[in-house]
């Protein structure tokens, strides 16, 4: 339960509001509280006109039109009690999804990497909707249970102490079933959510996944596995409503027990004339409202106890603390990129990896200039380009940027001066226009636009479809090609006009003809900025300024083209081994 204290923060943002929630739960109860009583004196008189054969219309018209009217003025506070407290609490759920996404965007890359896409959107579903029923009704029935428990009880006994305290009897017993149940709940409900992370994990992987599944012929092994775990999801369901349905017969068992002790001694209490039957009628009234708040508690303490376990899944992301981010050391009047990188003695190893993925890397970069790295795969060249995009954290050593130690210049500052593509193309499920203005402000015009397409040679292909540059191209942009989208990411990275370009084998998927018209573009737009390119082909990196070649982790060549060819070591192999394929082509 200590989980549910980090919610202070948010109730507090809504204090005022709140109050007056619980003050509306007060209203209503003082204007509930006084109509069991107003039926009592109306049962009296109606008693005391049969008996004395006289007509009393009038009278119990009174009484009808005061319990009428005290039942609509308490209905008028409980509508304000739901839109002040109910709705508070779908406030604090959007600000709480805000803050989870927030939070989510910060931390580091690596985070992602070991942990399934399905189950931080359980966290986002279901975890934070059990969170605002803590938040709504979590905090709207207690109140009002305790605010009825005590004005009830306190007009009970004034009414009649002895047949208070023997209504009272079954209380200890609902309290002690309540906390034991309430222990199982806490469990199972854990259990539950654990197994539904992995059902909108696996769900999400099917879905992402599914040209793979339809190429491999595949779709009936996937079904089987889903309705695997949906079975175990529906049998952690199933023991989670029984333990929680084993509450509900137990609270009405013990309530029922109070109804009968005071029907029967109440009864008693009647005929010797100590009470009046009116008096019997307003204490079964108070009894019958004493009802909601008994089971009520055991109602809120099945949602606390679900709130407070997703609560602690939540809190387990939120203490995340992102390894890449700003800190005290941050130099905060960095503001520009100019584009000179440096490598001093770096050295990076993967948690929990056995070797390093790069060793002893020392590499200058001038401003204005063009590097290409080339290597076999799994050689380090992706790992070497996110250090300097800060995705990754050097292990040992330093990178630097513009003689600064990338750890000391702002992240967003860093990333911003930066146009990053990457080996694994991404485009968003909307319009191939906002595909490539993403990332950049409103104020660049759609000249830039067309300008950025042209360089990257995607224009040529969006004025063929009958939208242009407003054609939607589905999720992860499943209608375009592989070259296409590839275009498409490097145009979006050119948008940003960045001072730093890094095209990670972004032009795999194209063919050498548009290659050649890209890099020949690429390299007047690049003018003066710092551009990387990595590639396996040797046609796309043939006349960078510098070319490296990465081996297990380390530099063993560089130098230009002419200079490697002419060492004939692997870039030299590589070179013989592409002229080779292309006669091949050829013939």
């Amino acid at each position: 339960m200590k989980s549910l204290l980090r919610l202070k923060p948010y109730l507090l943002r809504h204090k005022k509001i709140l109050i007056l929630g619980i003050l509306t739960v007060v209203g209503s109860n003082l204007f509930s509280v006084v109509q069991p009583l107003l039926l009592g004196y109306a049962v009296d008189e109606l008693k005391a006109g049969i008996e004395t054969s006289t007509y009393i219309t009038d009278n119990l018209m009174m009484w009808a039109l005061y319990i009428v009217g005290f039942s609509l003025v308490a209905g008028f506070f409980t509508y304000l009690t739901r839109q002040t407290l109910i709705v508070t609490s779908r406030h604090i759920e959007y600000d709480l999804r805000n803050d989870f996404l927030a939070h989510l965007q910060k931390l580091h890359y690596p985070y992602f990497q070991n942990t399934p896409t399905g189950d931080l959107m359980a966290h986002a579903t279901n975890d934070i909707a059990a969170v605002r029923n803590v938040l709504g009704p979590g905090i709207m029935y207690p109140s009002d249970t305790l605010m009825t428990f005590t004005m009830v009880l306190t007009m009970m006994l004034v009414t009649d102490w002895r047949l208070t305290l023997l209504a009272l009897v079954p209380l200890p017993l609902v309290s002690l079933v309540v906390y034991r149940i309430s222990k199982s709940v806490h469990e199972k409900f854990n259990e539950r959510q654990e197994q539904f992370s992995k059902l909108t994990t696996k769900a999400q992987e099917n879905l992402s996944g599914i040209r793979v599944i339809k190429a491999y012929v595949r779709e009936l092994f996937e079904i089987e596995d889903f309705r695997t775990i949906s079975w175990d999801y529906l049998k952690k369901n199933l023991v989670l409503a029984r333990v929680q349905s084993i509450m509900w017969p137990l609270m009405f068992v013990l309530v029922g027990f109070s109804i009968l002790m005071v029907l029967y001694f109440g009864g008693v209490r009647v005929i010797d004339g100590a009470i009046t039957i009116g008096t019997l009628t307003a204490f079964f009234g108070y009894l019958v409202m004493l009802i909601w708040p008994m089971i009520a508690f055991g109602w809120v303490a099945n949602l606390m106890q679900q709130g407070a376990a997703s609560m602690a899944r939540l809190a387990k992301i939120f203490d995340t603390v992102p390894e890449i981010r700003d800190t005290e050391a941050t130099d905060q009047s960095i503001t520009n990129i100019r584009g000179e990188i440096e490598f001093r003695n770096v050295t990076f190893t993967h948690k929990n990896a056995e070797k390093p993925t790069l060793k002893n890397i020392n590499l200058k970069i001038d401003n204005g200039m063009t590097l290409a790295v080339i290597g076999y795969t799994g050689a380090g060249k992706t790992t070497l380009i996110n250090l300097i995009t800060r995705l990754y954290e050097a292990s040992e050593g330093e990178v630097l940027v513009d003689g600064a130690p990338v750890r000391n210049i702002p992240v967003a500052i860093l990333r911003s001066h930066i146009g990053y593509v990457p080996q694994e193309t991404f485009l968003f499920s909307d319009t191939i226009a906002e595909n490539i203005r993403y990332g950049v402000d409103n104020h660049h015009s759609e000249e830039h636009l067309r300008d950025a397409a042209e360089i990257a040679q995607i224009s040529k292909d969006v004025i063929e479809f009958p939208k242009q540059f407003e054609t939607m191209i589905g999720e992860r942009g499943i209608t375009l090609s592989g070259g296409q989208k590839q275009r498409t990411s490097i145009a979006r990275a050119l948008m940003r006009e960045p001072n730093i370009l890094i095209l990670d084998d972004a032009l795999s998927s194209v063919d050498t003809h548009t290659e050649e018209e890209i890099l020949k573009r690429l390299r007047e737009f690049m003018r003066n900025r710092t551009s990387i390119i990595i590639s396996h082909r040797i046609s796309t990196v043939k006349d960078a300024d510098l070319i490296c070649v990465l081996d297990n982790g380390e530099i063993v060549e560089r130098g230009t083209h002419d200079e490697l060819v002419a060492l004939g070591g692997i870039y030299a192999h590589l070179h013989e081994k592409q002229l080779l394929e292309q006669e091949l082509d050829a013939i």
